[in-house]
């Protein structure tokens, strides 16, 4: 960990930006990836999940362009070992059901997530 990155790990919720939601269904469909992401790194990858946790849990969010980007996404993360979790909303509000929303990723090291999501940019 050095002075000017003081997060070795991290959890990156990824958001579809085809998708044409309210802030509030999209800040919720975000609750929802980094929650389960991290239940489930905290079953599988405990050792991670503790450091992450412990230096201050780190999440940042990107923009992937649609469904087929964020498969590849959680594709890669896959093949690197990487907690994934893709969120399909329940379609009572704004979209249809089973409409992916989200993909969570990790949480893990910085510098393996980046390997997936590195050259995305930050949701503004």
């Amino acid at each position: 960990m050095s002075k000017s990155n003081p997060f070795e790990y991290k959890l990156v919720i990824v958001i579809r930006g085809d998708l044409k939601i309210s802030t509030g269904k999209l800040i919720a469909q975000a609750c929802h990836a980094a929650v389960e992401a991290s239940e489930d790194a905290k079953k599988i990858n405990h050792t991670a999940w503790r450091k992450w946790h412990d230096e201050g849990a780190k999440k940042v969010a990107v923009v992937a362009e649609d469904i087929k980007e964020l498969g590849e996404l959680a594709e890669k993360a896959k093949k690197l070992d990487i907690v994934n979790v893709m969120i399909q909303d329940r379609g009572l509000t704004e979209v249809a059901p089973g409409t992916v929303t989200v993909l969570g990723i990790g949480p893990d090291r910085s510098d393996k997530i980046d390997k997936v999501t590195g050259d995305l940019p930050l949701l503004k």
